[in-house]
This record gives structure tokens, sequence and C-alpha cells, in this order.
């Protein structure tokens, strides 16, 4: 099993960021790898984190997959 970080986003200095990340999380599962993440990863999950070089938010979307999905994954991204 591997933990792969599928995808970052940023965002401003927002009163409530679990509602403005779920935008960005939408549009992210409609590109070509977030349909693969859907499909392949059992348990994506994200984190919302405070970003000290922007004073805003970073969230970032990870799951764990098998190897040879991880595989996939590094050679298609």
């Amino acid at each position: 099993m591997k933990r792969i970080v599928f995808a970052t986003f940023n965002m401003g200095d927002v009163e409530d960021p679990e509602i403005y990340i779920a935008q960005p999380i939408w549009e992210f599962q409609q590109t070509p790898k977030g349909k693969w993440m859907m499909e392949n990863c059992k348990d994506p999950v994200y984190d919302i984190h405070p970003c000290p070089e922007t004073y805003g938010y970073r969230a970032v979307i990870y799951g764990t997959v098998e190897d040879i999905q991880a595989t996939e994954f590094y050679l298609r991204w």
C-alpha cells in the first residue's frame, strides 16, 4: 500500500475553508486524474492546513492505493 498525494490547492484567507474547498475538490474530481483517483482509491481524504507563505490555507487530497496502482499513477502523472 502506498500513500499518494493526488492534488493540493491554495486558498486565500477565508472565513470557512471547509465551504470554500468544496468547489475545487469537485472540479478536481471531473479531471482525468480525479476520476482515476475516485475509481482506484478506496479512501480519499483531504486535510486543510494554514499556509504561512500565503497567510491563507492549503488543502491536500491524498489516499492509499495498492502498489501496482501507485505505479500506474506515477507513470500517468
